[in-house]
């Protein structure tokens, strides 16, 4: 899966990208402004986003994201220097999903990105499950309508080949799928019924 990981500090960002690569796949932005153009080019699947950058700190950027409908459901770790209950509770009351702190404790950090990862995966497979249900249900449907009230064995006289109707009256089969169906009738001649009309023409 695909990893963001913004942050202005080269050092830090070098080692969390050293310790994803080798699992992921890894994209990088050193300020808040680059960090969403990149999330609008790559659609990560996480972003590790610093708390302090310049310009657009990472604060801005996960309240950008979260009013981004196409970016409203990334889940993003805060990671910074600054370790308090305060910061930490913005970030999550922001909707950030975790919160580390530097410096990075990598064999936790890979854990917490770990867990993050297979939630996104989770959810992504629930929302595929959920279309392909709703498609379903479309063709269904699609295939009611079209039959309309034309279910079960229909009833056709085996002499004039009229239909019974729901009332027991018997009606002609092409007035029967006029009124019951969307069906129309071409009003075509088969070859066998061609010729007999010829040879009565004839007659």
């Amino acid at each position: 899966m695909k990893i963001l990981v913004a942050d202005d500090d080269p050092i830090s960002q070098g080692v969390l990208v050293a310790a994803l690569r080798d699992l992921h796949q890894v994209v990088t932005a050193r300020d808040g402004e680059e960090a969403l153009s990149v999330l609008a080019a790559e659609a990560p699947d996480l972003v590790l986003l610093d708390v302090m950058m310049p310009g657009l700190d990472g604060v801005e950027v996960l309240r950008r994201m979260r009013r981004d409908p196409a970016l409203a459901d990334t889940p993003v770790i805060f990671v910074t220097a600054v370790d308090s209950s305060e910061g930490e509770e913005l970030g999550l009351e922001l909707g950030a999903v975790d919160y580390i702190t530097k410096p990075v404790n990598l064999k936790l950090a890979k854990l917490r990105i770990r867990n993050q990862l297979e939630l996104r995966r989770q959810h992504q497979v629930i929302r595929e499950q959920n279309e392909a249900l709703a498609r379903q249900n479309e063709e269904i449907l699609a295939s009611m309508a079209r039959v309309k009230r034309l279910e079960g064995i229909i009833a056709i006289c085996m002499y004039c080949k009229k239909i019974r109707a729901e009332d027991s009256s018997w009606q002609r089969l092409e007035r029967y799928f006029r009124e019951h169906s969307d069906a129309l009738f071409s009003h075509g001649v088969c070859p066998e019924c061609a010729v007999e009309r010829l040879k009565e023409i004839d007659e």
